[in-house]
C-alpha cells in the first residue's frame, strides 16, 4: 500500500514536472514569438506584452497591431470591437482593409500551404479586383503572420507559406523556423 502511494506521488510529481516544463518552453516560444512582431513593428516589447495580456490569442497580436495602424484607430478600439464579437473580416471591411492590402506576394503558389485556394483566388482575379476578394478572419491572421514571420526572420514568404499547413499556430510556426 505504501508503495502504491509513493508511486502514484512519484508519478503526480513527475506529471507536474513535465507539465511546468511544457507550460515555460511555451512562455520562452511566446515571447521570442512577441519580441519578432515588436520588431516587426517597431514597438517596444512591453506594449506587445501589453496587448497579449488583453486576452487575444498570440496569434492575433500582430494583426491587432497591422489593423490598427492600417485604420488609423487604437488597438484599444479593435480589442473592444473584437470583445463585442466583431471578427478580423468584420473589422477589415468596415476599415477598408482588403485583400490588396494584406496580399504577400509569393513566387511559387504552389507554396502557399493553407492559403492555397486564396492564392488560387488570387490568381484567377485581376489585381484592380482584388478588393473584391473576400478574406476569412484565419485568411487575415495568416497573411499577417507570414509578413511578419518572412520579413522578421528574413525569410522569403514562400518559404514560410509553405510551413503553414504543417502547424496549428503561428507561435508554433515560428518556433520551428528559427530551430
Amino acid at each position: 500500500m505504501i508503495r502504491v502511494s509513493r508511486a502514484l506521488l512519484l508519478l503526480a510529481a513527475m506529471s507536474f514536472t513535465a507539465a511546468t516544463t511544457d507550460a515555460q518552453e511555451q512562455s520562452g516560444t511566446e515571447r521570442a514569438y512577441f519580441r519578432a512582431v515588436a520588431r516587426y513593428f517597431q514597438m517596444p516589447e512591453g506594449e506587445i506584452a501589453i496587448l497579449r495580456n488583453w486576452g487575444l490569442p498570440a496569434d492575433e497580436v500582430p494583426v491587432l497591431v497591422f489593423v490598427a495602424r492600417r485604420a488609423g484607430v487604437s488597438t484599444e478600439a479593435l480589442v473592444a470591437l473584437r470583445e463585442s464579437g466583431r471578427d478580423w473580416t468584420e473589422l477589415s471591411v468596415r476599415y477598408q482593409i482588403g485583400a490588396r492590402a494584406l496580399h504577400v506576394p509569393i513566387h511559387d503558389p504552389t507554396s502557399a500551404g493553407r492559403l492555397s485556394a486564396l492564392y488560387d483566388t488570387f490568381r484567377d482575379t485581376p489585381v484592380e479586383r482584388w478588393g473584391d476578394i473576400r478574406l476569412s478572419s484565419e485568411d487575415i491572421v495568416a497573411l499577417v503572420n507570414v509578413r511578419v514571420l518572412s520579413q522578421s526572420l528574413g525569410l522569403a514568404p514562400d518559404d514560410v507559406m509553405r510551413r503553414t499547413a504543417t502547424t496549428t499556430s503561428f507561435v508554433e510556426l515560428y518556433s520551428q523556423l528559427i530551430r
